[in-house]
């Protein structure tokens, strides 16, 4: 079985036909840049222009990059624009796209679900918490395989900050950090959430997994099991997809 799934970010709009049997993307996604400002208009044109691409006509999941509650409604838009808070997003897309059915999730929370579907976080149990590390911090948090929406635990502050302008990879980039810097705002980071939520895993997601190599070492002192996620940055299409499959 197959269902479309989109992965709505702070820097490029992606998506893909997926395999629902396999976890895994059925074909090479097609990737488009977020436009600036991100407003919902600009980022549903982004949207069309994706799933046109493929010429598809079914059932679509799409991430989004802030709270979403019912399905639907956009509570925060910390990496987009303001004017996204409050609107109707799945009314919004299905217009967009023909009048196709839309489902709507947090990026982090697709991306977590599809990671205890069939990544790193498959058969665990207690507490595991992904984090995607990208232009923000998106979180997903799970209790014996079940989720619990919405944590956005990227927003936590951090040394008097929003942990995300401090540890994303944005913050690393902006800054030029090397990866050693970097990791040590990480460290400090995980060691919070740890201490909030004792988790038994931490998984790593977003585009910095593909460099785990580079930084998983250099993080000391964290009790929990730290791995990177094996979907990489392709969970969050993965996740919508199955969504999308489950509301429809």
């Amino acid at each position: 079985m197959q269902i479309f799934g989109v992965d709505i970010g702070g820097s490029g709009i992606k998506g893909a036909p997926v395999d629902l049997d396999r976890g895994d993307l059925a074909q090479e996604r097609h990737k488009v840049l977020t436009p600036h400002p991100a407003t919902p208009e600009g980022v549903a044109d982004g949207v069309r222009e994706v799933v046109e691409h493929f010429e598809w006509t079914g059932p679509v999941g799409l991430t989004f990059p802030g709270v979403v509650t019912g399905g639907s409604t956009i509570r925060t838009a910390a990496n987009v624009d303001k004017s996204w808070i409050d609107t109707d997003a799945r009314a919004l897309f299905s217009e967009r796209l023909g009048g196709l059915p839309v489902t709507v999730v947090n990026d982090a929370d697709a991306a977590g679900v599809a990671e205890v579907s069939f990544g790193a976080g498959r058969d665990r149990s207690g507490t595991v918490i992904l984090l995607t590390f990208g232009t923000g911090i998106g979180s997903a948090l799970f209790v014996d395989g079940v989720l619990v929406p919405n944590t956005e635990l990227g927003h936590l502050e951090l040394h008097g900050h929003d942990a995300e302008k401090r540890a994303s990879s944005k913050a690393k980039e902006d800054g030029e950090l090397t990866w050693e810097h970097w990791a040590r705002r990480v460290t400090k980071y995980l060691a919070h959430v740890e201490m909030l939520f004792s988790p038994e895993l931490f998984i790593i997601g977003g585009g910095v997994s593909r460099k785990a190599d580079k930084f998983l070492h250099l993080i000391e002192g964290i009790r929990a099991e730290i791995v990177p996620a094996e979907l990489q940055n392709n969970a969050g299409i993965v996740g919508a997809a199955m969504r999308a499959a489950k509301s429809d």
